[in-house]
């Protein structure tokens, strides 16, 4: 027997600008169901909090639109997220924030305003000019595969070198797609190891933070008049579930 379950379309901050033509997210939307006692499963499954990956767990049970989910930009997965809790558990959401507890509404979350002038449809790349060396990089918005293999790289990096995390190096590598046209990987990693400037990686994480596709976190707190960001991990859902 089928069952008929709700669903609900959502638009993605990306607007589908970074997805090849004819990919089922080029259009710019997604469709995911309701939260059933299926995902309530997965967000309780021990072994998936452990192992980091209920979260993704999650959101692959309640995405109804077929397509690789390693494919999805990362600002697009949080739209889905927020989303997912809203239609899950409510838009009002209760945390702690330095010792104070904070209620957000999510439902007044928007996307962040995009400048569609720097996009090429169909293209995830973009080129930016580092204003101190003079050097020419052209870079990608990551992907839930990026991610993972940098989750991957770091891990094996903290197996040989316990006391070294250079995350912040490792995703530059990953992002950055050419170094004044050469797009060679180990020609990257060498720049980015020991010619990549602390002012002009400082410049191009702000050109990023600009321009790249996302939900808009920041919140007000009520200790303070400076915004912050809303936290999210596995306590975004787990609060709310109830067992028994």
């Amino acid at each position: 027997m089928s069952f008929n379950l709700p669903t609900e379309t959502i638009e993605l901050p990306s607007k589908g600008l970074l997805y090849p033509e004819g990919h089922p997210l080029s259009e710019g939307t997604i469709e995911i169901k309701y939260m059933t006692a299926k995902e309530e499963d997965i967000l309780t499954n021990q072994n998936y909090i452990s192992d980091g990956t209920v979260l993704d767990k999650l959101l692959k049970s309640l995405i109804v639109t077929k397509f690789n989910y390693g494919d999805l930009i990362v600002g697009d997965k949080n739209a889905i997220m927020i989303a997912s809790r809203i239609l899950g558990y409510g838009a009002e959401y209760k945390f702690k924030y330095n010792g104070a507890e904070e209620t957000v509404d999510l439902s007044k979350i928007n996307n962040k305003e995009l400048d569609e002038s720097l996009f090429t449809k169909g293209k995830n790349e973009f080129t930016f000019d580092l204003p101190a060396s003079d050097n020419t990089i052209t870079f990608k918005f990551l992907t839930h595969s990026d991610e993972a293999k940098i989750s991957q790289e770091l891990d094996g990096i903290k197996k040989l070198k316990k006391n070294e995390s250079p995350e912040l190096t490792t995703r530059l590598k990953h992002m950055i797609t050419s170094i004044n046209g050469d797009p060679d990987g180990k020609t990257i990693r060498e720049f980015v190891d020991q010619a990549f400037l602390a002012r002009d990686a400082r410049a191009f994480r702000e050109f990023i933070q600009k321009i790249q596709p996302d939900v808009d976190l920041t919140f007000f707190p009520s200790t303070s008049t400076e915004s912050a960001i809303i936290p999210i991990g596995i306590n975004f859902f787990w609060p709310d579930v109830k067992i028994g």
